[in-house]
């Protein structure tokens, strides 16, 4: 049973939407984060993963089908780096801030107290999960709606702009071309089932930790850590400084980690 405050914040989610959802339950599972469900468990909360895997599968088939009409000129491959390139957890959150997503998302207490209202991980799956319970709330024309008009600008932008199809290769050009020697890849963590395994890889340069990346394959991974330091570089190249200082923060807080550790 929907208290009368949640029922009125998902009230404020429909109507940022334009979609009066018949099933109500089915908005809040979508905003509802793991974290809380397992603290909940007793009360049988179910949280969105099941909702994102299904919103995953329909802004791709969304995205694909708008280029393919919108750009007949262009190759398979093409469009697979530009719909990889739309389809980031750094686009997808960035549309769930348009909603502010984050003041609506049911998260455990740990997760409220580290910033999980902000994390992109967190708004970019929400955004999914929304997408997914909107399929299953009102159909696909519904679906598509939102994910044109919160997307379609971004399709846009990368197509102009252009698209990596290797963050790997383009990270170790850029860092080799600065002397840096070569970028180091390490598996964090594995987690999931055999069949459904999801690696966490961070990447080194100088021997320093820049990024982090997660996938369902270490390539995947690699690849998507590749592109979250190929991205810090390229803005502090942009910014006179902003690289050294931002190197200079990261030997802080390892620094601090070993002192914490020493402590222990």
């Amino acid at each position: 049973m929907l208290s009368p405050h949640r029922l009125k914040q998902l009230k404020d989610i429909e109507h940022k939407l334009g979609i009066p959802f018949v099933n109500k339950s089915l908005l809040n599972q979508a905003l509802t984060h793991s974290s809380y469900a397992h603290e909940m468990r007793k009360k049988g909360i179910i949280d969105n993963e099941r909702l994102e895997f299904l919103g995953d599968a329909i802004l791709k088939l969304v995205v694909s089908e708008y280029l393919f009409n919108k750009y007949p000129g262009k190759s398979e491959g093409d469009l697979t780096k530009i719909r990889a390139g739309v389809i980031s957890d750094e686009t997808l959150a960035a549309a769930a801030k348009k909603f502010k997503l984050g003041k609506y998302l049911l998260l455990g207490a740990n997760e409220r107290r580290t910033g999980g209202r902000e994390r992109k991980s967190n708004l970019a799956n929400a955004f999914e999960a929304l997408i997914g319970a909107t399929y299953l709330d009102a159909g696909i024309g519904k679906s598509r709606d939102i994910i044109i008009e919160h997307l379609s600008s971004e399709i846009d932008r990368v197509t102009k702009i252009g698209y990596i199809g290797d963050y790997k290769s383009a990270l170790q050009e850029f860092v080799q071309k600065k002397g840096w020697g070569l970028p180091i890849y390490n598996v964090i963590k594995e987690v999931g089932p055999k069949h459904r395994r999801t690696f966490f890889i961070e990447v080194k340069i100088k021997g320093k930790s820049y990024a982090y990346g997660r996938g369902l394959s270490k390539k995947e991974a690699e690849q998507k850590a590749a592109e979250i330091a190929f991205k810090k570089l390229k803005r502090h190249r942009r910014r006179p400084g902003a690289l050294k200082s931002f190197l200079e923060r990261i030997k802080g807080r390892e620094r601090l980690k070993q002192g914490r550790g020493r402590k222990i």
